[in-house]
């Protein structure tokens, strides 16, 4: 009985230290939850409660003003077999290639030339082809909606140079429409590509490149050999943002040519837009925007993982 009650005396002050220092560990971990919850709360009320209400209404027949009927996958359905729905895809591809191969392949090039020899001036120069990325797409469109009009600067250069043939009204050209809108992805997205690149070159360890001389490396082997590996990180990072805008484009669609003439420039987001408000079907405007929405993320996951790669 007296050995029990020495072994209890005993072990008394180090149960009392244990919880001691548990106490402001368990404190400091509540702490660090309230202060996440705040956020996680926000982020649900804003992103996760709509994207869920959302993808409910995906499975309805609904104008937003009458009795709602259940469909089930036909909004889905309708959005892969209704011809129109589906050439938004198309035109979808076509502005990746504007909105994100092109401005990545230009910016590329333009960092290897301007960081291969320092030059004055530089720092102008990337200030005025980052300039599209502080105006507001508004003002953007605005602008080329001007100069791409029939009597807009465009058609008035090629007047004065005798290309009289070559003038039309660019926005309402059923084959030109899209290629042009294309074109203003492409002036937007150049200067953000070629100021991420240049930063992504500044990072690369100049031993690199003095031993690609050494080797006998010219400029376009030590391009491919130093500079392109070097950039992986930004290239993923350029290839997410650009091509995620492509599938998003809407504002300058709608600004410009409001998807038209007829469905030439219809874009998924357009469609969307259209699907909600002009000809209320909130329900496949919902599967529109669920669709997308998966496209997106799939594809920044896709371009991360082939980014880790070795």
């Amino acid at each position: 009985m007296n050995t029990t009650v020495r072994q209890a005396a005993a072990t008394a002050p180090a149960v009392a230290e244990s919880h001691r220092h548990r106490s402001p560990l368990r404190r400091s971990r509540w702490a660090g939850l309230a202060f996440v919850a705040v956020p996680l709360i926000v982020y649900a009320a804003v992103m996760l409660i709509p994207i869920g209400t959302s993808f409910w209404y995906s499975f309805w027949k609904w104008d937003g003003h009458t009795q709602a009927t259940w469909v089930g996958f036909s909004n889905y359905l309708a959005f892969v077999t209704d011809p129109i729905l589906t050439s938004t895809l198309g035109h979808v591809l076509v502005l990746v290639f504007f909105f994100a191969l092109l401005p990545i392949a230009l910016g590329l090039i333009s960092a290897a030339l301007i960081t291969r020899r320092q030059l004055p001036g530089m720092a102008v120069f990337r200030f005025i082809y980052f300039l599209p990325q502080v105006l507001t797409t508004v003002v953007v469109a605005l602008v080329f909606k001007r100069l791409y009009g029939p009597d807009g600067p465009l058609n008035q250069a090629l007047r004065a140079i005798g290309l009289d043939s070559w003038t039309r009204s660019w926005l309402g050209d059923f084959d030109w429409a899209l290629p042009a809108l294309g074109m203003i992805g492409t002036w937007g997205g150049f200067g953000f590509c070629m100021v991420l690149f240049i930063s992504g070159v500044s990072a690369i360890p100049s031993e690199l490149y003095e031993a690609a001389r050494v080797d006998g490396a010219g400029p376009v082997r030590e391009f491919f050999s130093v500079t392109l590996p070097g950039l992986r990180g930004q290239l993923a990072v350029a290839l997410t943002l650009t091509v995620t805008s492509a599938l998003r484009t809407f504002d300058l669609v709608w600004i410009t040519t409001h998807g038209g003439p007829g469905t030439a420039t219809l874009t998924p987001a357009v469609a969307l837009y259209k699907a909600a408000f002009q000809n209320p079907q909130v329900g496949l405007a919902a599967a529109i925007g669920i669709v997308m929405a998966v496209l997106c993320l799939l594809i920044a996951i896709a371009i991360g993982r082939i980014a880790e790669r070795d």
